[in-house]
């Protein structure tokens, strides 16, 4: 009578136990699944794009805030531009028609930048933007991964385990979703994070615009522009990653070790966080962005 009941006892938590486990792995890579799927549409969107409503809300105060302040910065840059040049030939003894043509060429292209600020700077996010739709179309795989459906033979896998060793997994299996969780959230946060620092970076455009007409200032305006088109084709950056993953996750070998086999897509997508998060420097090492 008592073997009975610890029978029906054991049979009732091995089923609970391999409910869970299957229920676990079943779900375990939904939000990383969608989160991957959406990084080439993410990273492929211009900024007025990606979301009219704050791209509109940065350009009114760059041209209501920070437009003023750029027009006293070329005023200046300007005006010592040409005390300078005046200056540099001779303490005014050497003064030549040319060089009044070309302070007022410079200070038109000058005027001209600042003017078409908000122009230029998405012109480089196009550029982007086309390198990306580009690389889309030559990169082809699937992110998705689904260890329940690679394991065809899980239940048999399941009903050989003793009830320790099902705990032990049903253990592993809700650690290992909830980091999935954690690391869907971590990619969520570098795609929008990313996307943030555009607005910002673009909201104060006016002010380096300004200060490229002059030798000594433009240093800012020039170092603007690598940042520019590092947040732009870190884009790019993000969909190799993209790319190598979907190669290494197609690469998976799944064997009757559950906790191997799981903790090694695990690994893979530690790695795709940890890439995605770096691309941000390495693209500005390469464009020598500071």
């Amino acid at each position: 009578m008592f073997s009975q009941i610890f029978d029906a006892i054991e049979e009732w938590m091995r089923e609970l136990l391999t409910g869970m486990i299957t229920s676990n792995l079943d779900t375990m890579f939904t939000d990383v699944n969608q989160k991957t799927g959406e990084i080439a549409t993410q990273v492929g969107q211009t900024p007025q794009g990606w979301n009219g409503s704050i791209f509109s809300m940065i350009r009114n105060l760059s041209d209501s805030v920070i437009m003023p302040i750029a027009g006293i910065i070329i005023t200046l840059v300007l005006c010592y531009e040409l005390i300078s040049m005046l200056t540099e030939r001779n303490n005014m003894h050497d003064i030549d028609t040319w060089m009044f043509f070309k302070y007022f060429v410079k200070m038109w292209i000058a005027v001209y930048l600042v003017s078409n600020t908000f122009t230029i700077t998405m012109a480089v996010f196009d550029v982007g933007q086309h390198v990306v739709n580009s690389a889309a179309g030559v990169i082809s795989g699937n992110t998705a991964i689904d260890i329940s459906s690679a394991l065809t033979d899980l239940s048999a896998t399941l009903e050989s385990m003793e009830i320790g060793e099902l705990v032990v997994l049903a253990l592993e299996t809700l650690i290992a979703g909830f980091c999935m969780r954690i690391l869907s959230v971590l990619i969520t946060v570098i795609m929008y994070g990313r996307m943030i620092e555009i607005y910002l970076y673009t909201s104060v455009a006016p002010i380096p615009f300004a200060t490229m007409s002059n030798r000594e200032w433009g240093q800012i305006g020039t170092n603007y522009f690598r940042g520019l088109f590092a947040l732009a084709f870190q884009a790019f950056l993000m969909m190799v990653c993209v790319a190598i993953y979907a190669v290494l996750v197609a690469g998976i070998q799944y064997s009757d070790n559950l906790s191997s086999s799981l903790f090694g897509v695990m690994a893979y997508t530690v790695i795709l966080c940890y890439s995605l998060f770096k691309t941000a420097s390495l693209s500005k090492s390469i464009f020598n962005a500071h």
